[in-house]
């Protein structure tokens, strides 16, 4: 569906409820497009804390999250 930065203006509650039955409406300004509204989904993976690169062997990073807290425990 195409709306108008108008009917955002002043019917952004309907293009939502549009949004919700899963359409993606894309929103035009002088007649090109620059925006796309689309339904919101939760992201299902929890981002790890699991470290890589050259600091993947490290001994210091066996548990990052307390390594990371000891190194600002100065800090605040």
């Amino acid at each position: 569906m195409k709306a108008t930065a108008k009917d955002l203006r002043f019917h952004s509650r309907q293009l939502i409820d549009t949004v919700n039955r899963g359409e993606e409406v894309v929103i035009t300004f002088r007649g090109k497009p620059c925006a796309r509204l689309v339904p919101f989904e939760e992201q299902k993976s929890k981002v790890s804390s699991n470290v890589f690169g050259m600091w993947k062997d490290h001994d210091l990073t066996e548990n990052v999250d307390e390594y990371v807290r000891s190194l600002r425990k100065g800090r605040f």
